[in-house]
């Protein structure tokens, strides 16, 4: 037999087994690179966050205007100043009004000069009575005499107590025109911060017209005192109390977390927008020495704490499917789908009740394409 068809025979069982092969490789089922979180003990919270950015906001601020048109006078701040209770921070001209305080006093003076006089010869008049009345005991006066003096006595006392009135009066006038001076000056009303002023000497203002809000002539801020103000969605506000502990984040400080305390939920709705209704929640610092360098306005997001779990089995909340199903992994093995129940959940952890055992992997990266139950699945990383 000729070697040549043995030949061609082995090229062409070869050539097979190539073809074969190759179809093989190409057509095996290929792995998918998966991100896998072990099944561990750890500590989980229910929590309630906001909706939307929260902010920093002053215990106390209040924006100052004038309670009548003026032309300044006086700025004696500037924006950034620190100011004390009661100091003056804007003055309108008000020569008129401080000269009629002037005549209210100097009215104020002689009226009470006069009560003293009126009161003076009121009490002469008594003493001239009283002597009489006894010299007419003795028989030293007539009865004509003690009457008129005891007439003169009693309408020298009216006099007096008229004159008292008019003082009084007067006195009534010099608050009336001290209140009518007190219109034309701006003062703290409290310690804080000057945040802003709209308004510079010579400059006319005028008091806000009813129910149309203008920017304050001066806007002072207590900046000892800051809480976080946040909306909350309807559905999870009835679920906070105040007292309940929080968790406080700011854009500010990227990399703290503040504790704090819930301090209000507010009992009506804050704000409707497209369906979407929220209830405010103030937050307070817990140690209010951090939030000293902390400014009105600053965003911030606030997170309560409902309810906390210690050492309960979890995994990464991500890696929880539709339906409180996972994927879980086993080395060289396709994924398999598992229903687990779910205990307490937040964003970053959710609690397994049943259906895991510690120390098993669950695959987290469930949004990449191709990773589905029954497939094989490499891990490409551990999440910790």
């Amino acid at each position: 037999m000729s070697r040549h068809p043995v030949r061609l025979l082995a090229v062409a069982i070869t050539f097979l087994i190539a073809v074969s092969t190759s179809i093989w490789w190409f057509a095996r089922p290929h792995a998918v690179a998966v991100t896998v979180a072990t099944v561990t003990p750890g500590k989980v919270r229910d929590t309630v966050a906001n909706t939307r950015a929260g902010s920093i906001e002053a215990c106390r601020r209040t924006g100052l205007s004038p309670a009548i048109g003026g032309r300044i006078a006086r700025l004696p701040v500037h924006e950034g100043d620190r100011v004390e209770a009661g100091q003056l921070l804007m003055e309108l001209w008000n020569r008129d009004r401080q000269a009629q305080l002037r005549l209210a006093r100097n009215e104020h003076s002689a009226a009470r000069a006069r009560a003293d006089q009126a009161c003076i010869l009121a009490d002469v008049a008594e003493r001239d009575a009283q002597r009489l009345q006894a010299m007419k005991r003795k028989g030293l006066a007539s009865d004509e005499a003690v009457d008129q003096a005891r007439g003169e006595a009693r309408s020298r006392a009216a006099a007096c107590r008229a004159a008292r009135a008019e003082e009084k009066v007067s006195e009534s006038r010099v608050q009336v025109a001290e209140a009518a001076l007190e219109q034309t000056l701006l003062t703290a009303p409290f310690d804080g911060i000057v945040a802003g002023i709209n308004g510079e000497i010579g400059e006319f203002v005028t008091p806000s017209p009813v129910g149309i809000p203008t920017p304050p002539a001066v806007d002072v801020v207590d900046m000892s005192c800051v809480y976080v103000s946040a909306p909350i969605d309807e559905v999870d506000a009835p679920r906070i109390r105040t007292g309940m502990e929080a968790r406080i984040s700011l854009d500010a400080f990227p990399d703290r977390i503040f504790r704090g305390h819930v301090r209000r939920v507010a009992s009506y709705v804050l704000e409707v927008a497209r369906q979407a209704r929220t209830v405010e929640v103030e937050a307070a610092f817990d140690r209010p020495e951090e939030s000293r360098h902390m400014l009105p306005g600053y965003s911030a997001d606030v997170e309560v704490i409902i309810a906390e779990r210690e050492k309960v089995l979890r995994v990464p909340t991500e890696a929880v499917l539709e339906g409180d199903k996972v994927l879980v992994f086993r080395e060289g093995e396709p994924l398999e789908q598992r229903r687990i129940e779910i205990g307490l959940s937040n964003w970053e952890w959710s609690e397994v009740v049943s259906g895991l055992r510690e120390g098993e992997q669950v695959v987290v990266s469930v949004d990449r394409e191709g990773v589905e139950a029954g497939v094989l699945a490499v891990r490409e990383r551990e999440t910790e």
